[in-house]
């Protein structure tokens, strides 16, 4: 008979019943981060926009250089491996396919990165909108400014 890890079970005199996980308590420490981490979200307008001209200015650059490195081996070996008098090996088209989808994933990641740049850029402003919408709805008209 298999079992989950973990799983306990009750006997009792007519059978055998397994028993789910019991919380007794609260554990004291709630979790949800890093151990000595910050507790909220900390972040100040010129933070994301150090962190959105570190992807601009490093990240993205060196993503886009580590992802073109191996063009040139890559395509050496699909040449050496590839037909010769109509005749080649499997590997060749292997190489090509896999530098194919590696050249996708490396673009996915360039994309990625595009849009969380853009997003740091726009976080603020979108607060900042925000409040003010909520603030105008809030203050809206009363009938008592009529008096």
């Amino acid at each position: 008979m298999a079992e989950s890890a973990g799983e306990q079970h009750i006997v009792s005199s007519e059978a055998v019943r397994p028993v789910g996980m019991r919380l007794n308590q609260l554990p004291a420490d709630p979790g949800g981060g890093a151990p000595g981490g910050q507790p909220d979200l900390a972040s100040s307008p010129a933070e994301k926009r150090a962190a959105a001209r570190a992807i601009e200015l490093h990240i993205e650059p060196d993503t886009r250089k580590s992802g073109d490195w191996a063009d040139g081996e890559t395509d050496a070996a699909v040449k050496a491996f590839g037909p010769k008098d109509g005749h080649g090996w499997f590997t060749s088209g292997c190489l090509k396919k896999a530098h194919e989808t590696w050249g996708e994933q490396v673009q996915n990641l360039m994309n990625r990165l595009a849009s969380e740049k853009a997003a740091l850029g726009s976080t603020n402003i979108l607060l900042q909108s925000t409040d003010l919408g909520v603030g105008a709805g809030v203050r809206g008209v009363s009938p008592i400014d009529e008096y």
